[in-house]
């Protein structure tokens, strides 16, 4: 039997999916319910914002490309916030593998990138090393010292 990815957790974890496709918000959701873990959906930038600052989450799957406020919006205004959702952890998921490589999403302040269409053990493996990761080490502001 292969071990669960985030049993060293030992937790369910609580996260906030951001996607403007409806139906990529169930696939997820059921991924996530699967393994334990309780999701909340929020369908643009803004309500994700709205979730954050009014609910701690453990970590956050944010889409990139929305109508509104893009996944790299929601980003830089979580990290420039001044209360504690600024530390969340993030995962950047898209389809776009081409506009930006895995370390430019990190120097944004992603934790880290998964690309669509999400394959279970990708995205596990993402959560599992995102809320393992010592989270200061995200802030922009940090980095540019």
């Amino acid at each position: 039997m292969v071990p669960h990815p985030l049993s060293a957790a030992d937790r369910s974890l609580r996260i906030l999916h951001v996607d403007d496709d409806p139906m990529n918000l169930r696939v997820v959701d059921e991924i996530l319910g699967a393994f334990g873990h309780h999701a909340v959906a929020a369908s643009s930038g803004q309500e994700a914002l709205d979730h954050l600052g009014r609910e701690a989450f453990d970590l956050v799957l944010l889409d990139i490309h929305m109508p509104g406020m893009t996944g790299l919006e929601v980003i830089e205004r979580l990290r420039r916030s001044v209360g504690p959702e600024r530390r969340t952890p993030v995962i950047a998921l898209t389809a776009d593998v081409f506009t930006l490589r895995p370390d430019e999403y990190r120097a944004l302040g992603f934790n880290d990138f998964v690309s669509k269409p999400i394959l279970v053990t990708t995205l596990l493996a993402a959560i599992a090393k995102a809320t393992a990761a010592p989270q200061d080490a995200v802030l922009p502001a940090q980095r540019m010292g």
